[in-house]
């Protein structure tokens, strides 16, 4: 119940435009099955677990193609990750005729400048949280890196104002968000070994899980793991916030994406980028099927670097070393 309840949290951090104002792409096209059936979650964020060894949390740019050769890059986008993620992504851009980009901004602000971050830097809570978060499993925030101000990058999400008010008239909030995913996983029916399991073993199990995790070398990526476990479930868990008449967080920025992307096609441009959070990507891949657009190929990124490090302390150890230091300055 507790990684269930975590879930939601995550999500709603990963999507919230809110936020807003060596590590090389490994190609891997996906096979004629894959390409027949409509694309999900894990076909755009996945945890590649290693066992003991650590693991990767990637990231996909999919490429989706129409009949009169025009190219769309649905670019899936975690906004905290390594430095050569975000830097790699960049040197990407910069093939693209344009690159479409989600932040939920005031209307009629300009793109934020990385040579005046403390003016452009949004200080709403779950931007100071990401950048908390980004700073205890070391890793870059994505405005301090990815560059908006190149001439190739255009807007495409609504402006703060009118997201605001489609909440509004929605009857919507983070808040109500959050609580509509914890209902819906405290309704749903638990797994099938889950019943076979004793309550008291469940959480004997989550603590052995702790330990080892405290215990074992490279405490950094050790967190790193159980954070990246979790934000892979984000697709799955984010369809949810899309009820029967959808959602402003996801339904209405996608719904403003969309238009956008017509409107720069219009335009002549025949190779196209779409920067968006993860989550809004299995809709946004169903919208350019509908318009004639087919998926040929995924490249996959290492947004997150989770290969344990054996040299690495634990964090046992980090603390039993820092009180002798301690001691001895005394």
């Amino acid at each position: 119940m507790t990684r269930r309840l975590l879930i939601p949290a995550l999500v709603l951090l990963a999507l919230s435009a809110q936020c807003f104002v060596d590590a090389a792409p490994t190609t891997q096209p996906n096979s004629d099955v894959a390409m027949t059936q409509p694309l999900k979650g894990g076909d755009f964020l996945r945890f590649v677990d290693n066992g003991s060894a650590g693991g990767r949390l990637e990231t996909a740019d999919v490429t989706f193609k129409n009949a009169d050769g025009v190219t769309v890059h649905l670019v899936s986008a975690v906004h905290i990750g390594e430095h050569a993620y975000f830097e790699a992504l960049k040197e990407s851009f910069k093939a693209r005729d344009a690159v479409l980009y989600e932040m939920v901004k005031p209307r009629d602000s300009g793109a934020p400048n990385l040579a005046d971050d403390q003016q452009t830097r949004s200080h709403s809570m779950v931007s100071e949280f990401q950048r908390m978060l980004k700073d205890t499993l070391n890793l870059d925030f994505q405005l301090d890196v990815i560059d908006y101000t190149r001439p190739n990058f255009v807007h495409a999400d609504l402006d703060a104002e009118t997201f605001a008010a489609k909440q509004a008239a929605r009857g919507e909030s983070f808040m109500t968000l959050m609580l509509q995913q914890m209902m819906r996983a405290m309704s749903q029916p638990p797994p099938d070994n889950a019943n076979q399991q004793d309550p008291t073993a469940a959480a004997e199990d989550q603590l052995d899980g702790l330990i080892r995790m405290i215990c074992r070398p490279d405490h950094e990526r050790q967190l790193k793991l159980m954070v990246a476990k979790n934000l892979a479930d984000i697709e799955e868990t984010a369809m949810g916030l899309d009820g029967p008449g959808g959602s402003a967080i996801l339904t209405d920025r996608n719904d403003a994406c969309m238009a956008k992307l017509k409107e720069t096609l219009a335009a002549g441009k025949k190779d196209v980028a779409i920067f968006y959070g993860a989550a809004h990507m299995p809709d946004l891949s169903k919208r350019l099927a509908a318009m004639g657009f087919k998926p040929l190929a995924t490249d996959w990124r290492l947004a997150w670097d989770l290969a344990i490090r054996t040299d690495q302390p634990s964090a046992v150890e980090q603390i039993l070393t820092d009180l002798v230091h301690a001691l001895d300055q005394q």
